[in-house]
C-alpha cells in the first residue's frame, strides 16, 4: 500500500491538515509501506509533460494571464473545448516564445476526431466519452506546477499502481487520465469509483462546509474504537452478500466485493445535537458489547486516567462486566461508571433516595438497616444478595423498596449497573461510608 499525498494544490495545504491524515490513518490501523508527497516529485511530473510535449500530443497556451486562469479550469460547463488561436501555433514559434520568458499553460492536445475512449469501471460498469467532448485540458499551469491531472498520472505510472479507487466525482476525469497514459505509452490502471458521502441534506462532505464531523480524528477523540469505525465506513456504500453489519477487520477483507459496492451516494446522518450517525454509535456499542474484558480495559484505562482518576487494572477489570452494555462511547465509562473512580460522589437531590411508595422516613430506615447489614454481611455477589433480601423482609418491604435507596446512597443515581456487583467492586469501606452520608442528608 503506498500513501501518496497529492498536495500539488498549494493553496489548501496546511500541515494541520497533513497531520490529521496521518493519526486518522494510523489510529485506524490503515499502515502503509511506502510514502510520497506529490510537491516532491515536480520534477518527475514536468518529464512526463515535456516528453507529451515532444509527441507533439501537447500545446503551449500563451493567452494573457487573465484570461489563461479561466482557461485552466476549462471554463464553464464544458462549452470551451480548446484555443485554436494557440493550438495552431507552429512548434517553432512555441519554443522561441517559451525561450523568451513568456508565460504559458501547457494543454493536452485532445484529438478532434471523435474517437469514443472507452474504460470499464469496476462499478460504474463501462463508460465511454468522445474526444470532441473532451477540452484541451491543463497538463501544467502558468506557474509550471503540474495539474492534479497530470501529477496523479505521472505517479501512478512511476509507482506501478494497479489500481485506482477514488470518488464519483473523478469518474469524468478518468478519461482524461486514459489520454494521458497513452500519449505517455503507458498501461493504465484498473479504475473503481466509489459513491460519495453525503450530508443529510444532500451536499457532499467537505470539512470546509461541515467541520469536525468529517475528520476521522473526531470520532478517535468521541471514543470510537477503530475497528467499529471501520466497520461503519465499509457499510457506506457496500453491502455484504449476506445480512451481517457487525463484522470483524478480518471479515470485512474476506467478504469484500466491488461488486457490492452501491451506486448511489451514502448518507452519513448528523445535527448540530447528535453529530454522530446512529448506525456508528450502534455499531461502536456492538463492538464494545462484543471485546473481551482485558481488551476493552486497555481501551479504557486511557480514557480514565486522562480524566484525572487512579485505577489498577485490576479493579478496571472487575467494573467491565458491570458496565460492558451501558457503553456506546469509550468515554461513556466517565458517565455510566464515575462513582467507581471518585473520591466522594457529586451532589444529588435527598428526594432520589425516597424509594416508590415510600417517604423520606422508610428511606431513612431502609438505610441504617442497610448500613447495620452491610457491616457484617460477606461482601460478595451472593452473599450480598441474600443478606439484603433478608434485611428487606425483616422490615417488611419489598426487595426493591430496599435497594433503591441503597443504589443511589452508593452511586448518586438510581440508573446504575447491577446493585450486588457494584457494591462488591466499591467495597465495605466505600459503600458504609457513602450510606452514611446520605443518612446525614435524609436527617
Amino acid at each position: 500500500m503506498i500513501l501518496r499525498i497529492d498536495d500539488t494544490d498549494l493553496e489548501r495545504n496546511t500541515e494541520q491538515s497533513l497531520q490529521s491524515i496521518f493519526e486518522g490513518l494510523e489510529w485506524l490501523g490503515l499502515d502503509w509501506d511506502e510514502q510520497y508527497r506529490q510537491s516532491e516529485r515536480l520534477a518527475l511530473h514536468r518529464q512526463m509533460a515535456e516528453s507529451i510535449l515532444a509527441k507533439g500530443l501537447a500545446y503551449r497556451d500563451f493567452t494573457p494571464a487573465g484570461s489563461a486562469d479561466e482557461a485552466e479550469t476549462g471554463h464553464s460547463g464544458g462549452a470551451w473545448l480548446s484555443n485554436p488561436g494557440q493550438r495552431e501555433i507552429s512548434a517553432e514559434e512555441s519554443d522561441r516564445r517559451a525561450v523568451a520568458g513568456e508565460p504559458f499553460v501547457l494543454r493536452f492536445r485532445v484529438p478532434r476526431t471523435g474517437e469514443e475512449i472507452r474504460f470499464h469501471d469496476a462499478v460504474y460498469g463501462d463508460q465511454s466519452k468522445s474526444t470532441d467532448d473532451i477540452e484541451d485540458f491543463a497538463l501544467l499551469r502558468s506557474n509550471g506546477v503540474p495539474t492534479y491531472h497530470l501529477a496523479s498520472c505521472a505517479d501512478d505510472a512511476d509507482l506501478r499502481i494497479s489500481h485506482v479507487v477514488r470518488g464519483q466525482d473523478h469518474l469524468t476525469n478518468t478519461f482524461k487520465h486514459i489520454l494521458i497514459f497513452r500519449a505517455a505509452g503507458v498501461e493504465a490502471p484498473q479504475f473503481a469509483h466509489l459513491p460519495l458521502l453525503i450530508a443529510p441534506d444532500g451536499s457532499k462532505l467537505s470539512k470546509r462546509k461541515h467541520g469536525p464531523v468529517v475528520s476521522v480524528t473526531t470520532y478517535r477523540d468521541a471514543g470510537f474504537l477503530p475497528q467499529a469505525f471501520i466497520n461503519f465506513l465499509c457499510l457506506l456504500g457496500w453491502s455484504p452478500k449476506d445480512d451481517r453489519e457487525k463484522m470483524t477487520r478480518e471479515e470485512l477483507v474476506q467478504v469484500f466485493s466491488f461488486e457490492g459496492i452501491n451506486r448511489s451516494n451514502a448518507v452519513i446522518n448528523f445535527t448540530e445535537e447528535n453529530p454522530f450517525d446512529a448506525k456508528a454509535l450502534w455499531l461502536n456499542a456492538e463492538h464494545i458489547r462484543t471485546m473481551a474484558a482485558a481488551e476493552l480495559a486497555e481501551q479504557l484505562m486511557p480514557v480514565v486516567e486522562s480524566a484525572g482518576f487512579t485505577i489498577t487494572p485490576e479493579k478496571m477489570a472487575q467494573i467491565i462486566p458491570l458496565i460492558q452494555e451501558r457503553i456506546h462511547l469509550l468515554r461513556d465509562v466517565l458517565t455510566v461508571g464515575d462513582f467507581f473512580f471518585v473520591t466522594e460522589l457529586p451532589p444529588y437531590d435527598s428526594a432520589e433516595l425516597i424509594p416508590k411508595k415510600g417517604d423520606a422516613a422508610l428511606a431513612l430506615r431502609v438505610l441504617e438497616k442497610a448500613l447495620e447489614t452491610l457491616a457484617t454481611a460477606e461482601f460478595t455477589h451472593d452473599g450480598l444478595d441474600a443478606a439484603l433480601r433478608a434485611a428487606a423482609e425483616n422490615l417488611g418491604i419489598k426487595a426493591g423498596q430496599m435497594f433503591e435507596p441503597i443504589r443511589v446512597a452508593v452511586c448518586g443515581r438510581k440508573t446504575a449497573p447491577p446493585l450486588f456487583g457494584t457494591l462488591e467492586v466499591l467495597g465495605r469501606e466505600t459503600c458504609l461510608a457513602r450510606i452514611e452520608r446520605a443518612i446525614s442528608k435524609l436527617k
